[in-house]
């Protein structure tokens, strides 16, 4: 009998730690996944998908926007909807996903055309494809929070606004 026990436990001790490792290996795939779907409505310029995919106090973080405050679903949508004044043909397209816990890092490039005013820049019809890099923090599912940093400086010479026209 006492030999059934150790097998039993040498069993448990083998299978426990490999179903705990194809849960954490599911969750961060559906956490990838979230992300994907968020760049897909993004594209789409679908914000009612963000009501099921971001938390309801939802916030965005960036030193490349320093002035510029998300702290819920509706801010983040405003400024969704400002971006596409400026570069109506805006495309997210993510080349690196890496999960890990309840983070999920992005690299991707942003491209479009400068249609629109931008801020106090005006429309210069000029293209950009920049790369930038994302980090999300996925909540229940959702992603409660973001920080997104580019190179502002590429991203302006290539749009023709640096140096700053006269």
């Amino acid at each position: 009998m006492e030999k059934h026990k150790l097998l039993f436990v040498l069993i448990a001790l083998l299978v426990v730690p490999l179903l705990s490792c194809n849960t954490q290996s599911k969750q961060l795939e559906d956490n990838k996944n979230l992300v994907h779907r968020f760049t897909i409505a993004t594209n789409a310029a679908d914000w009612d998908a963000f009501d099921e995919l971001l938390t309801i106090d939802f916030k965005r973080h960036s030193q490349a926007t320093p002035n510029v405050q998300v702290n819920s679903i509706e801010d983040f949508k405003k400024l969704q909807e400002s971006f596409l004044v400026s570069i109506p043909d805006q495309l997210i397209t993510i080349e690196i996903l890496i999960a890990e816990g309840d983070k999920v890092a992005a690299y991707a490039t942003y491209s479009g055309t400068l249609t629109g005013p931008m801020g106090e820049f005006p429309a210069t019809g000029k293209t950009v494809e920049s790369k930038f890099i994302t980090i999300f923090r996925i909540e229940e599912d959702r992603i409660a929070e973001l920080w997104v940093e580019w190179d502002n400086l590429a991203m302006l010479t290539q749009l023709g606004l640096f140096p700053p026209p006269k």
